[in-house]
């Protein structure tokens, strides 16, 4: 069937979803004709409203992103990460009460992403604009998220701002989404010095 085998192979496009996991939720999706409606309908509204802030590149349904709004953000201090979904796992933390950065992704050589294609100009144009005093920088422990640390840090020196990077309580080779409230805790009351 064409049909359910397009159904499968677009589901296994979704980050970690194997094509087991994709037909258990195709015939899921079959047999519940509301949830996939609604499943449906969320996605295009979704694709439909959302869009980046224009100051950090996170996700906003209105001019800026929540954070942005928020007035009473502490603006000398920024945190410097991945995707907007690691803003929303920092939130939910309550351990940053200042504003954030997205960066757009990670340096890749291989897959050819360069600083270019990383919104890191508008990170370092933010600096004097902003008064920002702190960039804690809190990308991903994987080998690209550290040369990207590496590379921030050596850009931002000239600054003479302070920079710092979250601690090591996040395991090598992780996701910053995929940690917990108390890592981040201790990930940000450790942070070092760069």
């Amino acid at each position: 069937m064409k049909t359910l085998e397009h159904l499968i192979q677009t589901l296994t496009r979704l980050p970690g979803i194997g094509r087991k996991t994709a037909q258990r939720i195709a015939f899921y999706l079959l047999r519940q004709p509301d949830t996939s409606q609604e499943l449906a309908q969320a996605i295009l509204e979704a694709k439909a409203r959302l869009h980046l802030c224009p100051v950090c590149f996170s996700l906003a349904e209105e001019a800026l992103c929540p954070v942005c709004a928020q007035p009473d953000r502490d603006r000398s201090t920024v945190c410097v990460v991945e995707e907007p979904a690691d803003v929303l796992t920092l939130e939910q933390s309550g351990q940053h009460h200042g504003t954030y950065h997205c960066l757009g992704g990670v340096l890749a050589p291989m897959d050819n992403i360069g600083p270019d294609e990383l919104h890191i100009k508008e990170l370092l144009a933010r600096i004097p604009k902003e008064g920002i005093r702190e960039v804690i920088i809190a990308t991903n422990p994987t080998v690209e998220g550290e040369a990207t640390a590496v590379y921030l840090a050596r850009q931002l020196k000239a600054t003479g701002i302070r920079i710092t990077r979250i601690a090591r309580g996040l395991p090598v080779g992780s996701d910053l989404d995929l940690a917990d409230s108390e890592t981040i805790t201790r990930a940000f009351e450790g942070r070092k010095e760069l």
